[in-house]
């Protein structure tokens, strides 16, 4: 526990308008050791009167160790009828407490993202993952902040969230809720009609194929609740394990 603990304080003692992507997803607390896996994500988001936004990101990630997950990824965007590379990014998840072994597990989020476009400057999020299980509704909830350095504009430390609700109903289809949140600057946020929170229903599922392979995946349509958020905006996440 002692190396984990040390990590996530380290990651809080390194940082010093961020804004989650519409590929964004649920990080999860618990990390598998010596899993594989190629990870696919895609997200759209529309609001009226202005260009569509989508994006998709490619991953390979493993299990290093019982409490170390790491994975490098490449990125990609689209705006109105304009395609491009965006970024690369390492992300790197901690588990910091036995699965199921108290009433919330718990984890660490670390993920360093370099734009190809370097005016918009380096990305660094962090924060705690917490999970809860009550009977077969699982529950996730992510406070996460970001920070941009090197950045033209956009310097500064923003405050953002996830959450989850899942019904375990079959291992083949699940549902639930997701929701996401930016709320500006940690210590000024936003007016609210500014901020962007969007939520909406969620599917989930797990297919085995033999072995330690699996393809696992989950999707969701979110609805802006703000003026500042995407009218809608569509999710998908598959990975395939191995």
């Amino acid at each position: 526990m002692k190396p984990r603990i040390l990590i996530a304080i380290t990651a809080v003692l390194v940082t010093g308008g961020a804004m989650a992507g519409p590929a964004d997803y649920v990080f999860m607390p618990s990390v598998t050791y010596g899993e594989r896996e190629l990870d696919f994500k895609y997200g759209a988001a529309s609001k009226k009167n202005e260009p569509s936004q989508q994006a998709a990101s490619l991953g390979v990630g493993y299990g290093a160790t019982e409490w170390w997950f790491t994975e490098f990824y490449v990125k990609g965007e689209r705006e109105g009828n304009h395609s491009f590379y965006d970024a690369i990014e390492w992300e790197n998840k901690f588990q910091l407490t036995e699965t199921g072994r108290y009433p919330v597990d718990i984890g660490f989020i670390m993920e360093f993202e370099l734009p190809h476009d370097r005016s918009e400057g380096n990305e660094f999020r962090f924060g705690p993952l917490f999970q809860a299980e009550f009977d077969q509704v699982q529950v996730n909830f992510n406070p996460l902040l970001t920070n941009i350095s090197r950045s033209v504009e956009e310097n500064g430390t923003y405050f953002g969230y996830q959450w989850q609700v899942k019904y375990r109903w079959q291992q083949a289809l699940e549902f639930g809720a997701q929701g996401f949140g930016d709320m500006g600057i940690w210590n000024h946020l936003l007016p609210t009609s500014e901020q962007n929170h969007r939520m909406g229903p969620a599917l989930f599922g797990k297919y085995n194929l033999g072995g330690k392979e699996a393809i696992v995946w989950n999707t969701a349509v979110l609805f802006g609740l703000t003026s500042g958020s995407p009218d809608c905006n569509f999710r998908i996440q598959a990975e395939y394990e191995f």
